[in-house]
């Protein structure tokens, strides 16, 4: 069967791969573009396997959200240059959205999801690394459902996303709250979900820190001055306790308070967290490969 250039070209639109790659595997398929196109998604995840080893700390958070239900996902690739890619940008939005349709509880139910044209999320994956040449890789989910507002906030480079629960109150003020943690970065929502560890282990550092004298002053004394610090460290790393950023003379709780609602949670994914990003020394690579190092 001849190989039209209108052959190639549905097909290149059905599997987003170069034209030469496309017009290789009709040819193989003898013009049968469903095999053809079936071939290709075999060979992407083949491709998309040798690429899983390779560190992939950049990428972006997508957002969806349909009433109370909203979704955050974190899908990573190698490079800020893939990670800006169109093709990349719709294939994280694409997956945001079928985890909010098939409301995924983890990622591993997430990848057998269908996406909008009838792929897994895991097919369309794998046809991205073979496309973007780069491994990427679905790393987390997180969602909130809720008969509150929802804060939802994704920061304009796609690096951070945040999801706040708001019992009461509005969806301004509840976006603004999303748009504080985003900014803030508070590990913990309220001083009651403070670890108990945490707080021992600052009690132990601030009464190092403290001088002979001090340490000297009677027990009910020295344990307001220890209560000082401490409320002070918790305020520090909670929702509740911090100055809102956008009324800096209120704390995040007095603000609450006074709209007569509640923080019943929130959800932050910032892309790469915890991952450790292999930093390539190009320079003393060019070197090594031309012996002169």
């Amino acid at each position: 069967m001849e190989i039209t250039a209108s052959l190639v070209k549905e097909l290149r639109e059905r599997t987003g791969a170069g034209m030469m790659e496309c017009k290789k595997a009709l040819t193989e398929a003898n013009g049968n573009i469903d095999a053809a196109a079936e071939a290709m998604r075999k060979s992407g995840a083949a491709k998309a396997d040798k690429k899983a080893d390779r560190v992939a700390a950049e990428g972006r958070v997508g957002l969806a959200q349909n009433g109370g239900k909203a979704v955050l996902v974190e899908v990573n690739s190698e490079t800020d240059f893939v990670a800006n890619d169109t093709n990349f940008k719709s294939f994280v939005d694409a997956v945001a959205a079928a985890a909010l349709a098939s409301d995924a509880a983890d990622v591993e139910v997430l990848k057998t999801a269908a996406l909008a044209d009838g792929q897994t999320v895991e097919e369309a994956r794998a046809l991205a690394v073979q496309k973007l040449g780069e491994n990427i890789q679905i790393r987390r989910l997180v969602k909130v459902d809720t008969t509150g507002n929802i804060g939802a906030y994704v920061h304009t480079n796609g690096k951070i996303g945040v999801l706040v629960d708001l019992i009461g109150g509005d969806t301004e003020l509840a976006r603004g709250l999303a748009m504080h943690v985003a900014a803030l970065k508070p590990p913990h929502n309220k001083a009651g979900d403070v670890p108990a560890d945490f707080v021992a282990k600052e009690k132990e550092i601030e009464l190092a820190k403290m001088s002979e004298k001090d340490k000297s002053k009677p027990a009910d004394i020295l344990e307001k001055i220890i209560s000082g610090k401490i409320n002070k460290i918790v305020s520090e790393v909670t929702l509740y306790g911090q100055s809102y950023v956008l009324d800096g003379d209120k704390t995040v709780e007095q603000v609450v308070k006074a709209a007569n609602a509640d923080v019943a949670g929130f959800q932050l994914l910032i892309v790469g967290e915890g991952i450790e990003k292999v930093h390539e020394d190009y320079a003393a690579e060019v070197m090594k490969q031309a012996g002169l190092a």
